[in-house]
């Protein structure tokens, strides 16, 4: 099953619902100021002995699906920073050289494509496939990917089997009645407690805070001083903590697509501002269908696409399409086409075929698989960990009442996500956890140049985010691509853009100002 990593995934839920002692050890950052002392100080005993042991690169195993040249490795953190002498975990990573001379090598770039519970294992894979947006970056840094804790092959969690989390048909997300609300409520709330069954030791350490103390040690453990950092989406949040609790360790950190870092976004706001954002991108697919008609034959205006929308939503609703697809998975499909616009093409195509006739392709494209059980467990950990770093990292309302006011209201404009969001979400209202505070994102002393590139009409992480990382980031630069959507910016052919991305990982130079530039290409059908 398709998971989208990105921020507020609701696909997941309603688819399925190194040179040893040369890297200093880290110094007291900002966070001390905010009275963790003993995290911090756990932070830096874990960063030197990573320091010292580095990392044991070997073949990764036969079933990570990584080839050579691509090695594998791993970094021991403790599971709490407070006590770095307690119970540690190990995170996966993996790296391919640059491509360059050893005079060209400017270190390693880390990466992580958001989520939360998004693997950055395939980064380097992008050397390997001759990407031709990475070349000129990839002969100056090795390409480093990890499974943040919790995800994948590093300490994995889980919530519920897999096989029944991707079951099918779920319940419309979209409630008839209070009976419906109730139903999800119990959901959300069993989701909640199958959390603390399965993962209950890992939930009160699956926060952001901890996951930028990992991202702190692998950098020490790589051998690198500072640390270059390509964040997408929830990285993107990654990097805005980062770039606060340890500024003098940034070298060069680009912010794609960014994840509205203030306090009071984070992240019952930002949930709520994302349904907004949605129905505005998938207003836009919506256009650009019917000004394709000769290709799709879905209608000729936004108002007979939506039509046909509905009268699809409609009948699945009545009887799931091939008993297994009904609202809740249509959503799970059709949610790509506002997240990418590599998908606008692939989701009109099985839209025109199910209008035409051919029903297989729907079901081929929206059901669960339930023979891809790697694919099944990928998902539930994904959502999983998406749930529990959000649950965990910030304090959520309790009161149902604030949860039907504001989805309600939404609702009646934003029809398209809003509710899915909404149950996606809920289990945080219950979490079993203790929520914690989140950092106060801000410009530390030390810190570069941040590189921040964001389309205007993103649906995951709406432009706002960019802007509000652009203020706190004293001396960072804001890349906006106009009159664009598509969800992760810098792995688009835009060349405004990508020679911008590349000036400053190869130079460090941001330019004099803030650029605007004119929106990648349209897709062709």
């Amino acid at each position: 099953m398709r998971r989208v990593t990105a921020l507020g995934s609701a696909g997941a839920l309603v688819t399925a619902t190194l040179i040893a002692g040369a890297v200093a050890a880290p110094t007291a950052s900002a966070e001390a100021r905010h009275g963790k002392d003993s995290r911090t100080r756990g932070a830096e005993i874990a960063a030197a002995r990573a320091a010292k042991a580095g990392i044991d690169w070997q073949d990764c195993p036969a079933d990570w699906g990584l080839a050579k040249p691509i090695q594998c490795g791993w970094v021991t953190v403790p599971l709490d920073y407070a006590k770095p002498d307690g119970k540690k975990i190990k995170l996966a990573v993996d790296r391919i050289g640059n491509t360059g001379t050893k005079t060209e090598r400017q270190g390693a770039l880390v990466y992580n494509p958001g989520g939360p519970g998004g693997s950055g294992m395939r980064f380097p894979t992008r050397v390997t496939n001759k990407n031709p947006l990475w070349v000129n970056t990839s002969k100056a840094y090795d390409f480093v990917g990890f499974d943040p804790r919790g995800v994948g092959h590093s300490a994995p969690i889980s919530c519920i089997d897999p096989q029944e989390f991707v079951k099918a048909p779920k319940a419309d997300p979209v409630p008839d009645s209070e009976a419906d609300k109730r139903a999800q409520r119990k959901l959300a709330a069993e989701y909640a407690d199958g959390c603390a069954e399965r993962s209950g030791a890992m939930l009160p350490h699956m926060t952001t805070p901890n996951t930028v103390r990992d991202l702190d040690v692998i950098r020490a453990a790589l051998g690198e001083k500072k640390l270059n950092f390509l964040g997408i989406s929830y990285g993107t949040y990654i990097a805005a903590v980062y770039g606060t609790l340890y500024p003098d360790h940034v070298r060069r950190m680009i912010a794609d697509s960014v994840v509205n870092p203030s306090r009071e976004k984070i992240w019952y706001e930002a949930n709520l501002d994302q349904d907004v954002a949605f129905e505005m991108r998938w207003k836009d697919w919506q256009d650009w269908v019917a000004e394709n008609d000769a290709s799709f034959h879905l209608g000729d205006t936004r108002a007979k696409v939506q039509a046909q929308w509905l009268k699809l939503r409609a009948t699945a609703k009545k009887n799931p399409i091939g008993g297994l697809v009904g609202p809740a998975e249509l959503i799970g499909f059709f949610q790509s086409a506002p997240y990418y616009d590599s998908s606008w093409v692939p989701v009109a195509t099985v839209f025109s075929k199910y209008v035409a006739g051919d029903t297989q392709a729907l079901v081929d494209a929206a059901a669960p698989d339930l023979s891809d059980t790697a694919g099944n467990i990928s998902s539930e950990n994904g959502n999983a960990v998406y749930t529990a770093v959000e649950c965990t990292d910030a304090k959520w309302p309790t009161s149902w009442k604030k949860w039907d006011r504001d989805n309600t209201r939404l609702h009646k404009d934003y029809p398209f996500m809003t509710w899915a969001n909404a149950w996606l979400n809920l289990p945080c209202a219950t979490w079993p956890a203790k929520q914690q505070t989140p950092v106060h994102v801000k410009t530390g002393k030390g810190l570069p140049p941040v590189l921040i590139v964001q389309s205007t009409r993103d649906a995951a992480t709406p432009y706002e985010g960019a802007v509000e990382l652009h203020k706190r980031f004293k001396g960072s630069r804001l890349i906006t691509e106009k009159d664009a959507g598509s969800h992760g910016v810098t792995g688009l052919v835009n060349p405004c853009i990508n020679e911008k991305v590349d000036t400053y990982l190869l130079t460090g130079k941001v330019g004099p100002a803030d650029v605007t530039c004119t929106p990648h290409a349209t897709p062709k059908p």
